[in-house]
């Protein structure tokens, strides 16, 4: 997830509270940073705040469309007049929010933005006997259910959605936890050697390979 707000109490909230639900989460501090990040990663949602300090949220929202950026895009903003919310929407937004809100409101509806996301974002993704619900956080190997952790299951996710494709590191990184990780650690084969404990061991499979030097890949027929 994308946090675009310029109050930094804000922002560390929501990002904190993101993380906890197992989601990876950034935060721009103005219009001018979203417009770089945005593209730059494949984000699931962007959270923009409307008040912002140079380009507001509704010139960001528009400049990323007009950009090819179509991200789902969740509107923040105090003003709860029905014809600012038509601008909001207007400008390119997906859904509205209006400030003081409920954190379970907001996670309830980055779960209905990301579920509307377009058919290479399917409900759920399968890969050989491997299936996985992003919306229930739920993930099976045949009829068997995966007991996995929230970092566990991002790192599947990432891996299932490019079967045959070699992800790196860094990608791995930036996709299952934020761009202000440290590069240089292990965390990464750490949590595929857990992954690998839990979804290929016990079915005495082989499913997540490791290119030396370059990443892993998930088999197109786990």
């Amino acid at each position: 997830m994308l946090i675009v707000e310029d109050q930094p109490k804000l922002a560390a909230l929501l990002a904190r509270g993101l993380r906890e639900e197992g989601h990876a989460a950034d935060v721009a501090g103005g219009g001018e940073d979203a417009l770089w990040m945005a593209p730059a990663a494949p984000y699931d949602a962007i959270v923009l705040d409307i008040m912002l300090p140079g380009i507001d949220g509704l010139e960001t929202c528009r400049r990323l469309r007009q950009h090819g950026v179509w991200t789902p895009v969740l509107m923040l903003t105090a003003r709860d007049a029905i014809d600012d919310r038509i601008t909001g929407l207007d400008a390119g937004a997906d859904d509205y929010l209006t400030k003081p809100f409920s954190f379970d409101e907001l996670l309830a509806r980055l779960r209905a933005l990301t579920r509307r996301t377009p058919a290479e974002r399917p409900v759920t993704v399968e890969v050989g006997d491997l299936r996985l619900d992003p919306a229930a956080h739920r993930a099976w190997r045949g009829k068997k259910e995966l007991d996995l952790s929230a970092k566990e299951f991002a790192l599947l996710e990432l891996l299932m959605r490019r079967p045959g494709s070699v992800l790196s590191r860094g990608q791995l990184l930036e996709g299952a936890w934020d761009m202000a990780y440290e590069r240089r650690s292990n965390i990464v084969d750490v949590y595929i050697r857990h992954l690998r404990e839990k979804i290929d061991r016990p079915f005495g499979s082989d499913t997540i390979e490791t290119v030396r030097g370059v990443g892993y890949r998930l088999k197109e027929h786990a």
